[in-house]
């Protein structure tokens, strides 16, 4: 079993082998957990800044970062198991949380965004890596053999949280006047 900065090491590389471990490692949704957190984290400082980083604001991007987490999981695993199995798809919640968390590893260089004039660079870059690290966390997580699979699986997952992001936006602002 590797280390911990091992694996974060490896998921943030792409690294196949360090997803499929942490997938099939129980003890790794802790991890997962640290790893979602570290993220959010960073990406608040690097977002807000050192000097604008308020603890409610950071406490409040960390939940909605594990709500995200926890909801991604779910859609994924019912987009991965029921709409879009490969034969041999086997897989569980828990296995969907921990390798989607180690996904989240490249955010933790969201904090970069600290510098002057890199924020949005950094938040782009970061958000295509994160891309490409849950196209691999999905395609071991789901046992695909296709990236173009575990791709599908992420854009239909994606489209879907962005159809349900709006409806809730609509249904939940107010009205205007």
């Amino acid at each position: 079993m590797a280390s911990f900065v091992a694996r974060l090491t490896g998921a943030v590389l792409l690294d196949a082998a360090t997803y499929e471990e942490v997938e099939h490692d129980r003890s790794a949704t802790f991890q997962a957990m640290g790893v979602v957190l570290m993220s959010s984290v960073a990406a608040g400082i690097g977002l807000l800044g050192p000097f604008d980083a308020r603890l409610s604001s950071l406490a409040t991007i960390s939940l909605l970062a594990f709500a995200a987490w926890a909801v991604w999981a779910l859609v994924t695993l019912q987009i991965g198991t029921r709409l879009i199995p490969a034969p041999r798809t086997d897989a569980d919640m828990g296995q969907l949380l921990r390798t989607i968390g180690f996904a989240t590893a490249p955010g933790i260089l969201r904090i970069v965004g600290l510098i002057p004039g890199t924020t949005t660079v950094v938040f782009a870059v970061t958000a295509v890596w994160m891309l490409m690290a849950m196209i691999v966390a999905i395609r071991q997580a789901l046992d695909y053999t296709s990236t173009a699979r575990a791709f599908a699986v992420c854009g239909l997952g994606w489209a879907l949280s962005l159809g349900f992001a709006l409806a809730l936006g609509v249904f939940c602002s107010p009205p205007l006047h």
